[in-house]
């Protein structure tokens, strides 16, 4: 059983610099189905944990910390990073995820390691020739910190870099710090729970797809199930400063898109459901305006919606690149789909299957003899091989969705146990 201390840090109050900075995005007040404050509570304005200063600054004073952040990491409008060192803070170095600390490589790139030119501090990927801080880059600190924006959704490689951080602040016996952010996909929970044999970076824990969590949240129950590396202490000190006015039913606007390929809510929104087109010949719209709004094929009738994939920042090399591919446009205002948006969609995924002509390569594989179930990528999406199987059976989306619902149930039950937030 793993031992580890917990204190939950929230703030009631921000500091007076940091009041104008924290003002409503102007797109809170916008239209469509991902964009705005609480609506319980439109006067209550949500501030993530980075901005309860007074409660982590005394934490760091006098400390050697670490940072494991990107572009999201703000006060208001200043990089955490920059705060800190305002605030006389000492930073060793800096720790970047998948997309790099700036956010702008392409997904899966490998990143390599850098000074950051603005503040002389040692930047160190993670995403590169190593998943976890080493002893060595661990020398010489004493506080581990980690503030990225997530979108709570399995795939998205965010949660598979914080349990590697914690992992490795428990073998090495350093405080961990969690400044929360909200999840703008908190507030439902769906999709195929886990089978661990589908374990990889894109899905590491027996969780459904849309999981309903916070980054804190999740933290707290990776260490209370149980669901980190083991080592001989099994002791982790860590704290999670939580957000402000947030709950499991607010519709949080990002004012920094998380990465270069969910560039605003709607890509935000749709991502759950139509990234499973990443394990397809599909495009699932990289190199468009509207990425996982977007998604076709050349080979779909061209009656369909039509667009292009070009080389574009964060998408240099997109899938199906210059080729006019037809399919569909889900974004708003151009499509006014009233689709039940708390839940994930299936449709598109299974019309694509049944119109696509050469059903035996709709589903990306490796290239090798003796295929394995784990050998393509929309398994490892999917976290088991069930829904392929499901997609060329023809079952309908009603039966696939009832075969998720008892593991759903399941985790649903133990999720609660580590809520911060009213759900």
């Amino acid at each position: 059983m793993i031992n580890f201390s917990i204190k939950i840090l929230v703030c009631v109050f921000t500091l007076p610099s940091l009041q104008s900075a924290a003002q409503p995005h102007p797109n809170n007040t916008s239209k469509g189905h991902y964009h705005g404050v609480p609506t319980q509570a439109k006067a209550q304005q949500i501030l993530p944990g980075a901005y309860q200063t007074k409660q982590y600054f005394p934490l760091l004073k006098g400390k050697r910390v670490a940072v494991f952040a990107n572009h999201t990491a703000t006060v208001g409008i200043t990089h955490l990073v920059d705060t800190l060192q305002k605030a006389g803070i000492k930073i060793t170095k800096i720790f970047g995820p998948e997309h790099g600390f700036r956010g702008t490589a392409d997904a899966g790139e490998k990143v390599d390691n850098f000074v950051d030119q603005r503040t002389d501090i040692p930047v160190i990927s993670l995403y590169g020739k190593k998943k976890k801080p080493s002893a060595e880059d661990l020398a010489d600190v004493d506080v581990m910190l980690f503030d990225i924006q997530d979108v709570g959704v399995r795939f998205y490689t965010f949660i598979s870099s914080l349990q590697d951080y914690m992992e490795s602040a428990m073998e090495h016996h350093k405080q961990l710090i969690i400044l929360d952010r909200p999840n703008p996909n908190g507030f439902y929970i769906d999709g195929p729970v886990l089978d661990t044999t589908f374990k990889s970076f894109v899905g590491m824990q027996p969780i459904p797809v849309v999981y309903g969590m916070t980054i804190g949240e999740y933290a707290l129950f990776l260490l209370g199930e149980g669901l980190l590396g083991k080592n001989e202490s099994n002791h982790l000190d860590i704290k999670v400063i939580k957000c402000l006015n947030y709950t499991h039913q607010s519709r949080y606007h990002l004012k920094e898109k998380p990465s270069p390929n969910l560039p605003d809510d709607g890509s935000i929104g749709w991502y759950p459901s139509t990234c499973f087109f990443e394990g397809t010949v599909l495009s699932e719209g990289r190199g468009t305006e509207k990425p996982f709004q977007i998604f076709g094929h050349p080979s779909l009738p061209d009656t369909l919606f039509s667009f292009t994939p070009i080389s574009t920042a964060g998408a240099k090399n997109p899938k199906l690149l210059n080729q006019k591919c037809y399919g569909w446009n889900v974004s708003l205002p151009l499509n006014h789909n009233k689709t039940n948006q708390n839940q994930l969609q299936l449709k598109w995924l299974l019309q694509a299957y049944q119109m696509f002509p050469d059903k035996s390569n709709f589903f990306l594989k490796a290239k090798k003899e003796n295929l394995q179930p784990t050998d393509y990528f929309f398994n490892k999406l999917a976290g088991n091989s069930i829904l392929m199987q499901q997609i060329i059976a023809g079952k309908s989306e009603q039966e696939i969705r009832e075969s998720w619902q008892p593991k759903l149930n399941e985790f649903k039950a133990k999720r609660k146990k580590y809520l911060l937030y009213a759900d």
